[in-house]
């Protein structure tokens, strides 16, 4: 097993290397992937996305370590182990992230990667259907679509938003993110447009791609180069070589853990563990980011919502109809509502983002109260909080410890009571009166700091959005994983290219921005001229200073 180049992990940006690295015929391409397929009505069918994402034969089976400031919690941290990685078991959201985001990244060190230098990217890999002209791509593999908004309750929502002086939005991916506005789902021709759909599919009908299944144990280094990748398959230990250059795209919680596995990370935390250092990466492992969320749930007067939907007998029907004729509820996930809002005066874009959705769920999927309801799925979007991903032991065949350190920050609580109080003033607007029975959740009579606190602590979740934990950065910091160029710093012949490398986490969710950083990262690989500069400002409210609308 030998090829140009190896990529570990198939999934969100894995995919759009291989597809990207094998396209002139050059090149050979060897795909490590230690999940299955992900053929069938459980990872196809939109409508179903919770039940693979709750499925061990899909995830990883990840879970953080007690969170400190969480009364000790232990939350889920699900990473796909499938073809298609988790752009296979997630809510199938698509959102680019902020112009803003990006010039961040480009300021703490990673040149090259400003909204200019990316936006070409997102637009070469999108096949949007109704987003703004001139922003968004029409030709790329992604296809992006917006939701059919049959259910009054979305209207109500945007409507809503507006009502409380908010702005609206046609294209939250386009020039103006903040409003509320259609939220875009990757879905096209009612099934799941995931990146192994997108990508990796048309990649492996050339001759040059090849997929290798097998557990990625650590990268061969020799002489300070990668060489390959050791793997178990078929219960033996085995080598796949790589001629020019290994990639590692295996996620925030694996990249890192291969890193350390290989070598390179803290050189004091590595000893722990007996491993030879090769690179001594302070910064391997740390940064752990994410997006928390809780849901705000009100009761419906009317019976519109979708948990007349929830009982086997529905499920059966619904599944049928989206089997043989891909048509119905099964063909979306039902967020087709959204809003970016910032949270106060002198917040310069969008802090918090809202997924609507027509019905009062549990987020095992199960309903929350009997009757109908809707909810809004809301969080703050630049947590200060810092967490790591550290080696459990030696073994690749370990899990790793994950430590979000969630709520460490004391911003995080104001943020999170603004949203709740927020949300609160949101579904009080004119536009939901036809609609709205009482408070299901927080419940009404939460009122007080305290009271929200002791809320937030106990049911706030993940969003499912982990990144940074290879961030990218000058060379010359000692924190910086990888260089500009995905390049890890100490060795040759070995990137990194997937969330793990984001400096700072992003607006919304990280599937899209995943799949960008392997389209550029390619041509970085490939050494090409990078995609021209396109120099669009993307709007800013001119009352931010003053105003949070």
């Amino acid at each position: 097993m030998e090829a140009d180049f190896v990529i570990v992990g198939a999934g969100s940006a894995g995919c759009a290397l291989a597809y990207r690295l094998s396209e002139d015929g050059r090149n050979s391409v060897a795909v490590i992937e230690h999940g299955g397929s992900d053929i069938g009505p459980l990872i196809q069918m939109p409508a179903a996305f919770s039940i693979p994402m709750n499925t061990s034969v899909y995830d990883w089976g990840f879970a953080t370590e007690p969170e400190p400031h969480l009364g000790g919690r232990v939350l889920a941290t699900p990473r796909g182990k499938v073809l298609g990685g988790s752009s296979s078991i997630n809510g199938m959201v698509y959102v680019r992230g902020h112009a803003r985001d990006f010039d961040h990244w480009a300021e703490v060190g990673a040149r090259g990667w400003s909204f200019a230098d990316v936006l070409p990217y997102f637009r070469r890999m999108e096949h949007s259907h109704g987003g703004e002209a001139h922003w968004r791509g029409t030709s790329g593999p992604l296809h992006v679509q917006r939701g059919a908004q049959k259910n009054p309750l979305f209207s109500a929502f945007i409507e809503a938003g507006k009502q409380a002086g908010f702005e609206t939005t046609a294209d939250y991916n386009g020039s103006k993110q903040e409003g509320f506005g259609p939220m875009e789902q990757t879905i096209h021709q009612g099934r799941r447009w995931s990146a192994a759909n997108a990508y990796l599919r048309p990649a492996l009908k050339r001759k040059n791609v090849s997929l290798v299944r097998g557990l990625a144990r650590r990268v061969v280094i020799e002489n300070q180069r990668a060489v390959g990748v050791e793997i178990l398959a078929d219960k033996q230990i085995q080598l796949v070589k790589a001629r020019r250059e290994v990639v590692l795209a295996a996620s925030s919680i694996n990249s890192p853990k291969l890193l350390m596995l290989s070598g390179i990370g803290p050189a004091a935390h590595l000893a722990e563990h007996g491993i030879e250092v090769v690179a001594d990466r302070p910064g391997v492992g740390q940064n752990l980011q994410d997006h928390l969320e809780l849901y705000v749930q009100q009761r419906s007067v009317k019976p519109i919502t979708l948990n007349s939907k929830l009982d086997l007998i529905s499920k059966a029907l619904i599944g049928a109809e989206w089997l043989f004729l891909r048509s119905g509820p099964g063909t979306s996930n039902h967020f087709e509502a959204a809003a970016f809002v910032r949270s106060a005066a002198g917040v310069d874009y969008p802090d918090i983002q809202y997924h609507f959705l027509p019905a009062a769920v549990r987020y095992d999927g199960k309903a929350a109260a009997k009757g109908h309801g809707f909810q809004a799925h809301v969080g703050p979007m630049r947590s200060k909080s810092r967490g790591s991903v550290t080696l459990r032991s030696a073994d690749p065949a370990d899990k790793p410890r994950i430590l979000f350190n969630y709520m460490s920050h004391p911003d995080d609580w104001t943020e999170f009571r603004h949203c709740i109080r927020l949300t609160r003033e949101i579904f009080a607007q004119d536009a939901f009166a036809p609609y709205r029975g009482e408070e299901l959740s927080p419940g009404a009579d939460r009122t007080s700091d305290e009271a929200l606190d002791d809320y937030i602590r106990e049911h706030v979740e993940s969003a499912y959005h982990p990144c940074g934990t290879c961030r990218m950065g000058r060379a010359d910091d000692p924190m910086s994983v990888i260089d500009p160029e995905c390049k890890v710093i100490g060795v040759e012949g070995l990137r990194v290219a997937d969330s793990s490398i984001f400096p700072r986490i992003t607006n919304g969710n990280l599937n899209a921005p995943s799949i960008m950083v392997g389209e550029k990262a390619s041509d970085l690989i490939l050494g090409k001229v990078p995609l021209a500069q396109e120099n669009l400002e993307p709007w800013i409210n001119p009352n931010w200073q003053e105003s949070d609308r």
